[in-house]
């Protein structure tokens, strides 16, 4: 976490550093590594280490070492829980889109998540989720067609 670069826009200047949208951090440590979280604040944060008994950043090292989030496995129950965890706190927060953020930092999920476009009561909205059971469980009332967008 020593190893970061900010890249501010001239908005920041004008406008202060009060929102999240005005500033990107971009990793300076090589891509290879997968990193837990990034720093996405401006002023001083408690270490990244002080989070490492926070349910986000224990899903995200159980990621890094190659673990799976999979349904199939009935000894695994609680990736079940955790995936229905995770299309809550993707959709829920107001900073991000792929990512959960926590006390300044930014822990990303893209690897894992997959893009919805979901039909319900009439209107088309995008949705992020580890996949389609999840996100039923997180979304309320009758939805009428889930949709998978697939990567490029």
């Amino acid at each position: 976490m020593d190893k970061q670069k900010v890249n501010t826009t001239s908005s920041m200047n004008s406008k202060g550093y009060s929102s999240s949208s005005h500033y990107r951090i971009s990793s300076v440590v090589d891509e290879s590594e997968r990193l837990v979280a990034t720093k996405f604040v401006l002023w001083d944060v408690e270490p990244l280490e002080s989070l490492c008994n926070s349910k986000v950043y224990l899903l995200r090292v159980k990621l890094n070492r190659g673990e799976r989030m999979s349904r199939e496995d009935e000894l695994l129950r609680a990736w079940l829980e955790k995936k229905n965890w995770l299309a809550e706190a993707v959709n829920t927060n107001t900073y991000f889109r792929t990512a959960v953020p926590l006390m300044g930092y930014r822990f990303d999920f893209m690897d894992v998540l997959k893009k919805y476009l979901v039909n319900q009561y009439g209107h088309w909205a995008e949705y992020y989720a580890p996949d389609r059971t999840s996100l039923r469980a997180y979304l309320y009332g009758s939805v009428n067609q889930i949709v998978e967008i697939p990567k490029h």
